[in-house]
């Protein structure tokens, strides 16, 4: 039934359409038609039947065509995104908003005139298309541009939501600055909160960078220069404080002062003010602490390729390190300094400075 109407309504529309062609052209040339006016009228009536018969007839033909044609256009476009059709459109649109307003101009053109105004909608179309498609990237860039921007700002606003709740702030000490591995971790995004430094410590670290000795002057350049590092990168939010205890003249306890007054943690990597940190109960993140949890593990049994670079403490023992600096005490290696050797790990020991691995030559 439905196949019916579907051939009915293509007959009803082909004979509408030759019907209106023809009275058209029999207006537009009624000088050279036959006979009276009625006559061109029943003609256009009969040519109407005998069109909307024939597309009666070759309906189904007609309509595998259009199935075939929309199956071919759909695996074409198929290949073309949504964001490509979407930009294609705008920029035929666009093309052919250009076309329109010169086509004016170019109708003007005696007998080539249609025709130059025709293909100017054609050329402006598909450089329209051409242009849309293209600058895919661009705005792609423009939008993640955009979206970088407004995430950041979230993630500001994060941040400092995250310190009002409570997250303590890590006050640096002169040590660990120099040290210069606080770089490193605050890239890494382990340490949240904010990094206070206080104007004690950057007055120290000039007072080394001014220093007579050139060992002492290279490491707090080294100080500034971190400081500078993690400033830049953006990554942790470092604060200057001024706030000073002047009736304490030791810097360390200055800083567990301020770390207790802050409810922060001081991070550091000296062993002494670790200690004393202990006894006040003020928090420490040591450095060295945090490099010694991620060395690997060495397993008694394990075999490992050191090289024995000089006499150990003890008697007949050499001494070897690893590539992070873990120390190695081999056992009758005296006799092999300067050699590179295969050793079986004997035991490990672990202690406040560091780790210790006791081996023997296999």
């Amino acid at each position: 039934m439905l196949r019916k109407i579907r051939r009915l309504l293509l007959a009803i529309i082909g004979f509408a359409i030759a019907t209106t062609l023809y009275i058209s052209l029999m207006k537009v040339f009624q000088e050279m038609m036959l006979g009276n006016a009625k006559y061109g009228y029943a003609a256009a009536i009969v040519t109407g039947l005998l069109f909307g018969l024939i597309l009666y007839i070759a309906e189904p033909g007609i309509n595998n065509a259009i199935k075939k044609m929309t199956m071919r256009f759909d695996k074409e476009m198929s290949v073309y995104s949504q964001v490509d059709i979407i930009l294609g459109s705008v920029g035929l649109i666009s093309g052919f908003l250009i076309a329109f307003l010169i086509s004016g101009l170019l109708e003007r053109i005696s007998i080539v005139g249609p025709v130059l105004s025709m293909v100017a909608y054609i050329i402006f179309g598909l450089i329209g298309v051409r242009i849309g498609i293209r600058s895919k990237s661009e705005i792609i860039n423009i939008l993640k541009l955009r979206t970088n921007v407004a995430k950041n700002d979230k993630d500001h606003e994060k941040t400092n939501k995250k310190n009002k709740k409570g997250i303590p702030p890590k006050v640096l000490d002169t040590s660990v600055i120099i040290d210069g591995r606080i770089a490193d971790i605050c890239k890494t995004g382990f340490i949240e909160g904010k990094l206070v430094v206080p104007q004690f410590v950057l007055d120290e670290l000039r007072h080394i960078a001014d220093s007579a000795d050139d060992m002492k002057r290279v490491r707090g350049r080294r100080g500034l220069d971190i400081l500078n590092m993690i400033q830049e990168e953006g990554n942790i939010d470092v604060e200057v404080t001024s706030q000073d205890f002047d009736n304490i003249a030791e810097v360390d306890i200055k800083l567990l002062k301020l770390a207790s007054v802050l409810n922060g943690k001081v991070v550091t990597n000296d062993y002494n003010l670790n200690k004393v940190a202990q006894v006040q109960g003020v928090e420490v993140l040591n450095i060295n602490e945090l490099s010694n949890a991620v060395k690997p593990i060495a397993i008694p049994g394990e075999e490992m390729v050191v090289t024995i670079v000089k006499e150990g403490k003890e008697n007949q023992q050499g001494v070897a390190y690893l590539d992070d600096g873990t120390m190695i005490v081999v056992e009758n290696g005296k006799n092999f300094i300067g050699e590179t050797r295969n050793v079986v790990v004997t035991s490990i020991l672990q202690t406040p400075a560091g780790r210790m691995i006791f081996a023997k030559v296999r």
